[in-house]
């Protein structure tokens, strides 16, 4: 792929902050997203303002070769509820949370220690192109049911009164939805998907370098229009964007950073809850050591450069891990390498590592201003949905690339590709107590397994 800009360029000024504000709306959702779906007063902000903490570790560690940026992990939500879970108070769940993180990243140190004495020649020997090329591709289609999700769902709100019976009795049960009909919110994710793929592909200059912010301004314009119309005829149907937000918001505000809170719960920490914890995130680590491989695998094929030899595994993983210890210190989520930041790099063909540098202080200086952080928050599911089919889209495409060169006609790869898509597409998972194989990671161990034993098959034919 040639890049508009390489690893080593420097983009001017002005250009360099359109830049990094674009990959921070790639990114934003997801980032954010945690924190709110484990709840227990975790602050969207201080999960902001930990993600810049963790990239800016990661691109020391990486010598600043290695063009990604880290946000909140939705591998380890599952250990962060059994970290809340099992603490007496709080405060003590919140240490638990920073806890976890230092065990989950100590993995990685220990990884790291491994592949810098061993070397990576047996990545390649474990995770050829036919394993990692359907893996990568899984990685986007495991993620595309949320895309399709989002874009009929508004950020207004309805309750919903539904009947259900349990224990034989009628129950009734209340639950949040999108207010705005699915129809209106679709207009708006179109709008925004068709906007992005017009300006990447047909754009001049800046236009084709910064197609999703063009796009979400598009989709949001489309969006407010309705939400405006709907709350003048007083129909709900129409309102996609909750403008309540703004009220009583303050200008400047501290984030509530996890080590303040976690401060006060260290006093309620035992041997018991350490293990609890140690047995809650430990395992996961090496779940994400696997897609971490394929998020830099994809992310290698798109800036024409094998990373995981220069920088190298042993510096993308000390980077990944300490990152994430640095992360959940200040907002409470340990990070990962972000696909929407691979598939960011990879549309507009932006690859400066300075975009990614400014990305991370952007994220980490907002995160102290109410309202810039209230506006990004209110961009609506509808317009990030269709921005993140595409996104979604190429991580999938840049997975099938990578088979190219794989002799589908022997039904050894055959297999192997089948295994791999089939498990990831239908979502095989498996969950051993708190812990949970993803699908990406149930189709990549299941296509290693299957590759080892039917390439050992060949080789004993050949003999």
């Amino acid at each position: 792929m040639k890049l508009a800009y390489d690893i080593k360029d420097k983009p001017k000024f002005g250009q360099l902050i359109i830049f990094a504000f674009q990959q921070l709306l790639a990114i934003l959702a997801a980032t954010i997203a945690v924190p709110s779906i484990v709840g227990n007063g975790m602050s969207q902000s201080a999960a902001l303002f930990g993600a810049g903490v963790g990239t800016i570790v990661y691109l020391l560690f990486t010598k600043f070769s290695s063009p990604v940026f880290l946000g909140s992990s939705f591998a380890f939500i599952g250990s962060m509820f059994a970290a809340f879970g099992g603490a007496a108070s709080a405060e003590a769940g919140y240490a638990g949370i920073i806890l976890g993180a230092v065990f989950a990243g100590l993995v990685y140190v220990v990884i790291a220690i491994v592949v810098k004495v061993a070397g990576v020649k047996w990545i390649d020997k474990l995770m050829p192109a036919v394993v990692i090329g359907p893996t990568v591709s899984i990685i986007g289609l495991s993620l595309a049911g949320n895309a399709i999700g989002d874009l009929t769902t508004g950020k207004v709100m309805t309750e919903v009164t539904e009947q259900v019976i349990e224990n034989g009795q009628i129950v009734d049960k209340v639950s949040l939805v999108s207010a705005a009909n699915p129809y209106v919110c679709l207009i708006c994710g179109l709008v925004t998907l068709f906007t992005v793929m017009i300006c990447s592909v047909f754009g001049k200059k800046m236009s084709k370098l910064i197609p999703f912010i063009i796009g979400i301004l598009a989709g949001y314009v489309v969006a407010a229009i309705f939400t405006v119309i709907g709350i003048k005829t007083n129909t709900l149907s129409l309102q996609i964007i909750d403008f309540s937000v703004f009220k009583g918001m303050k200008i400047f505000a501290i984030p509530d950073f996890t080590f303040i809170s976690a401060a006060k719960g260290l006093s309620a920490i035992n041997g018991k809850y350490i293990a609890t914890v140690a047995v809650a995130y430990i395992p996961v680590a090496f779940v994400v050591f696997a897609e971490h491989i394929a998020d830099h695998k994809n992310l290698s094929s798109v800036v024409n450069k094998e990373l995981l030899e220069d920088p190298g595994l042993h510096r993308t993983l000390l980077g990944d891990g300490i990152g994430s210890m640095a992360g959940a210190f200040f907002g409470g989520c340990p990070n990962t390498t972000y696909g929407e930041s691979v598939g960011c790099v990879a549309i507009t063909k932006n690859a400066s590592i300075v975009t990614i540098l400014t990305t991370a202080i952007m994220s980490m200086v907002i995160a102290f201003f109410g309202p810039f952080v209230t506006f990004l928050s209110t961009i609506p599911n509808c317009v990030m949905g269709g921005v993140c089919i595409t996104l979604y889209g190429f991580i999938a495409v840049s997975g099938l690339k990578m088979i190219q060169k794989v002799d589908l006609d022997q039904n050894k790869n055959l297999f192997v590709v089948a295994v791999i898509l089939i498990c990831g597409i239908g979502g095989l998972t498996i969950s051993f107590g708190a812990v949970t194989l993803t699908e990406v990671a149930c189709a990549l161990i299941l296509g290693i397994i299957a590759n080892v034993i039917l390439s050992r098959k060949k080789d004993e034919a050949e003999v």
